[in-house]
């Protein structure tokens, strides 16, 4: 498709045929609905036995690209365990069982964290701290995330270079340059069993957009959950419910699940 789209101009998600697919998975606002905490979502046993039954399915080809650390998004799906890119891909795990590429907090953004806390503190704001990843959550009190944008923007012009903001409807992420979901598909598509499939990836939001791009340029399938103005996905669903159930419909088997998303 050409440069960016109006996401409501988007057709919808298509059904697949079969083939050999590689999917990749954003977690919060894709799979799971978005709470004022990341650690207030709970994933239910059907959404579990469904990931696990895909993953079969597409013989391991199932990887998280989430903004969660892989330490997270395992402790949220226990114990189910699939490949991740974790932090936006400054972590990964390339195999369920294999080593943990980890990324470590550097002390400018610890002390970052420290100081915003201290700005915001109404006791509804959560700054969440991922290694070099700073991520303040607004969603409980929305009347703070323009308050919260400034002090990371004005914060980006005293930290050394190599770091981005990305503003979001309930939030602001400040995150180094190579914090790029798109760098995490490549790496799972040059590896097995990845490598020769055609690659599908759903997403909901603006940190999802580069690993969208990756996408379209391997030939695959881009999807925004929920979309709003623009972006590069090709096609769209409506919501969380409705991203599930294309997936059970397209991916599993099981006949409780298989059934066309609306």
């Amino acid at each position: 498709m050409n440069s960016l789209s109006k996401a409501p101009g988007l057709p919808a998600a298509p059904d697949l045929p079969e083939g050999q697919w590689a999917l990749f998975l954003d977690i919060d606002g894709t799979l799971l609905e978005h709470a004022a905490h990341p650690d207030a979502v709970s994933v239910s046993d059907e959404l579990r036995n469904l990931l696990g039954a895909v993953d079969k399915r597409l013989d391991g080809a199932v990887a998280f690209i989430t903004g969660r650390s892989v330490e997270g998004a395992d402790r949220l799906f226990h114990p189910l365990k699939l490949r991740v890119a974790g932090l936006y891909g400054l972590e990964h795990r390339l195999t369920p069982d294999g080593a943990v590429v980890t990324a470590d907090a550097p002390a400018d953004i610890a002390a970052l964290a420290d100081a915003i806390e201290a700005e915001l503190d109404d006791g509804l704001v959560h700054i969440e701290r991922k290694g070099p990843i700073l991520a303040i959550h607004t969603r409980a009190a929305p009347h703070l995330l323009a308050r919260a944008t400034h002090l990371v923007e004005q914060a980006l012009t005293e930290l050394p270079k190599g770091y981005l903001v990305i503003p979001g409807n309930a939030g602001v992420e400040l995150m180094p340059l190579e914090a790029a979901k798109g760098a995490a598909v490549r790496r799972f598509m040059a590896i097995p069993p990845f490598a020769g499939r055609r690659p599908v990836f759903l997403g909901d939001d603006t940190a999802d957009e580069n690993g969208f791009e990756a996408i379209n340029e391997a030939g695959g399938i881009s999807i925004r959950v929920k979309p709003r103005g623009p972006t590069v996905a090709q096609y769209r669903l409506d919501d969380v419910t409705c991203a599930i159930a294309w997936l059970a419909a397209n991916f599993d088997a099981s006949p409780a699940l298989n059934r066309k998303a609306s």
